[in-house]
């Protein structure tokens, strides 16, 4: 059989992604043996492809650690540092800006203030600043983005249009993947902030490796979403999730116990629910009853996602699960009658940062589609570019 030069061709890009793959996903540098373990290509072909990728920038050999005795096997590791992508939080009361590296770990943050008054023309300015603030820390510029996601509170379609928020009446309808087009060239997604914080829970927090589990967004505004085999769900039109929408969970009213109880008396609906907290941690019988209140709101919702779910976990995020050790235990008191089996409940661990990562981690996914096509591999390192 007579193989053609551009099947040869083909073969050896496969040989690349294969290589790049092996070692995108490895847990630690790799030996030339182990990459010919994890490929199934010969000794020499990895020897050519690894020579190939670290000229290109891809890979780069990691010096022996020290005290290595004898002659030790080169190894080899993916260079996380070769791209950037970014992060950010659209949310009521801040805009976060975060770059990670390719391996979705932290490289700079930018934080901006906002208020649920703040025009829409100066939210987004303040994505702007936000953004600038975390370039100028990183050291890096705009155009070293490889890729960027937006988190939008309210409702986001499939498309990415924002189509209700309660909070924010000039809002919905917004063109923030059209507003950030205008200086980001790489590729945009724009998304509902509680999927993205459960993305981030599932990639790099609590949830790590856990493959079907319920999201509860807790805070004043609160939000749900569920990942499913791993993967973050949509459903048909992207608004998976919004339980709160049915008056009969009391979502969307029930920090009204919070700021309507005496232990937060004078204080604004911000500082009203660690009030509260703080209070029922130190044995204020109001205070807890005002928490169990809230708590069993929550817990009609949420159970509604466990019961057609069958989660293994439910992940406690959000503004108030910094007051976990409070509100968890209501919550496991709530929610256990309405449950045929009570799934684990976890804290967040991610903090404010959460949706920002969440971002970040969702633009990593649209990269590495990207790098292991066969245009990911033809150059060197380089951004991929937004589709016109």
């Amino acid at each position: 059989m007579r193989v053609s030069g551009g099947d040869l061709q083909w073969l050896r890009q496969q040989n690349i992604l294969n290589s790049l793959r092996a070692l995108r996903e490895a847990c630690a540098p790799l030996t030339l043996t182990e990459l010919v373990a994890r490929t199934g290509l010969s000794r020499a072909s990895v020897g050519d492809v690894v020579a190939e990728l670290q000229q290109r920038g891809w890979i780069a050999e990691v010096e022996p650690a020290p005290g290595t005795l004898g002659r030790p096997a080169k190894r080899y590791r993916f260079r996380t540092d070769a791209g950037h992508v970014l992060g950010i939080d659209m949310g009521v009361h801040k805009v976060l800006a975060v770059v990670t590296d390719l391996a979705g770990r932290t490289v700079a943050s930018g934080r901006v203030a906002v208020d649920r008054h703040t025009a829409r023309h100066e939210r987004l300015e303040a994505a702007w600043r936000a953004i600038d603030a975390a370039l100028v820390a990183s050291g890096l510029a705009v155009s070293d983005m490889w890729g960027a996601t937006a988190g939008s509170t309210g409702v986001v379609n499939r498309e990415g249009v924002v189509t209700r928020v309660n909070d924010l009446p000039d809002w919905p309808g917004v063109d923030l993947a059209g507003h950030l087009g205008q200086r980001l060239s790489c590729p945009i997604t724009i998304e509902n902030d509680s999927k993205l914080a459960a993305l981030a829970e599932q990639r790099l927090g609590v949830a790590a490796g856990v493959r079907d589990l319920v999201y509860l967004h807790v805070g004043r505004r609160p939000g749900a979403a569920l990942i499913l085999d791993g993967r973050l769900h949509h459903g048909f039109s992207g608004a998976t999730g919004e339980v709160g929408l049915m008056e009969i969970t009391g979502w969307r009213t029930m920090a009204g116990h919070l700021e309507s109880c005496p232990a937060a008396a004078g204080a604004s609906p911000q500082e009203a629910a660690r009030l509260v907290f703080d209070a029922a941690r130190a044995g204020d019988p109001g205070a807890q009853a005002a928490v169990d209140a809230y708590a069993r709101h929550l817990a009609l919702g949420a159970a509604a996602m466990v019961l057609t779910l069958d989660p293994e976990l439910v992940v406690l995020g959000g503004g108030f699960s910094r007051s976990a050790d409070v509100l968890l235990p209501a919550l496991k008191r709530a929610l256990e009658p309405h449950c045929l089996r009570l799934p684990e409940i976890r804290p967040s661990t991610l903090g404010e940062e959460c949706v920002a990562l969440g971002g970040a981690c969702l633009a990593l996914d649209h990269v590495d589609e990207w790098l292991f096509s066969l245009e990911g591999t033809i150059s060197g390192p380089a951004a991929p570019q937004r589709l016109p």
